[in-house]
């Protein structure tokens, strides 16, 4: 990773996640953008510098709205093993609804991943939004 003042040193990264040390397992749930990517990285590095910590395991929903999201999960999973996380695709199956569907779709990934918690022994399913996409979701 570049040495800029973006980056989120290891130190950060470590006070960032150290009310986690002592979870089973986390789920992170990783869509393939930069802010989901940036938090599997993340929490990849910081779990390689633990003696003891959680499993981490990457979770990627395709919500079956978009013909690119297969190929997006495959890329996830890619970077996953990469990082030497574990990696499951999840699909939100069914009928969608004609209208409110990206409420129904946020409704759908985060039931999907409780479920992906349950099966793998995860307390905390962990997702990253950028300021943008808090802002879109408030709005």
């Amino acid at each position: 990773m570049p040495d800029d003042q973006s980056a989120i040193p290891a130190r950060d990264a470590k006070r960032l996640f150290a009310g986690l040390v002592r979870a089973p397992a986390i789920v992170l749930a990783v869509s393939g953008g930069p802010d989901s990517v940036a938090l599997m990285w993340l929490a990849a590095r910081w779990r390689r510098a633990l003696a003891q910590g959680p499993r981490l395991v990457a979770v990627t929903v395709d919500h079956g709205l978009r013909p690119e999201a297969a190929r997006e999960a495959r890329d996830v999973k890619r970077l996953a093993r990469s990082l030497d996380l574990p990696h499951q695709t999840l699909r939100w199956s069914g009928p969608k609804p004609g209208a409110g569907v990206p409420a129904a779709a946020r409704a759908a990934r985060y039931r999907l991943l409780a479920q992906a918690a349950r099966k793998y022994g995860a307390t905390h399913i962990l997702t990253a939004h950028t300021r943008d996409d808090q802002a879109e979701t408030l709005l």
